[in-house]
């Protein structure tokens, strides 16, 4: 998955859970449902109290989750990146949405963005600045996460903080678009 592409996402509507497309950038023109300038695939966990943020009112209205089985983060060099999984498990990455209504089309689009935390030292050689909100596996966190009438947020505040959760393998790769191992893969552990 690239930025303003299309991704699965889990959200709660009316106590039902739905799978649905997003794409991947939670600014939407109204007009068009197309990405606008602003880039808006991450909310900066730091944002999302600020009242005149973007992400704001999404935090505490519209939360999704994200599945994934690994996501691959880079250095920012261009040729540096590795690709992260959890032992044993999916991964479920913290998000925001939003609804937009296509005026022409009277189409109902969603664009969508991963919550981004502060830095991880163990993450200092592959992606020293953030890391994305990787939600617990628990089904009472995922619960209240969901659940769009749960407007008290600083129940979150914990997870806002970068930390290793569950043992992640990190291996080394070849670029986004293939995934393919360029070296051995190295474990971080909680």
């Amino acid at each position: 998955m690239s930025p303003a592409s299309k991704i699965s996402i889990i959200r709660q509507v009316g106590g039902n859970r739905l799978v649905s497309d997003a794409t991947w950038w939670l600014i939407l023109d109204p007009a068009t449902g197309k990405p606008t300038r602003y880039t808006s695939f991450n909310s900066r966990s730091d944002k999302l109290n600020v009242p005149k943020a973007f992400a704001f009112r999404p935090y505490r209205q519209s939360r999704c989750v994200i599945p994934v089985s690994a996501f691959v983060e880079g250095l920012g060099d261009g040729s540096t990146y590795h690709m992260v999984e959890l032992i044993d498990q999916a991964i479920m990455l913290g998000g925001l949405y939003r609804e937009y209504l296509v005026p022409d089309t009277g189409e109902i689009v969603l664009g969508c963005s991963i919550i981004t935390l502060g830095a991880l030292p163990a993450w200092r050689h592959f992606h020293p600045d953030s890391m994305p909100l990787i939600l617990p596996v628990e089904k009472s966190l995922i619960d209240a996460w969901l659940d769009p009438a749960v407007t008290d947020v600083e129940q979150f505040d914990q997870l806002l903080q970068a930390r290793v959760g569950a043992v992640q393998r990190v291996t080394p790769i070849d670029r986004p678009s293939t995934w393919s191992a360029v070296g051995d893969p190295f474990l971080i552990c909680p």
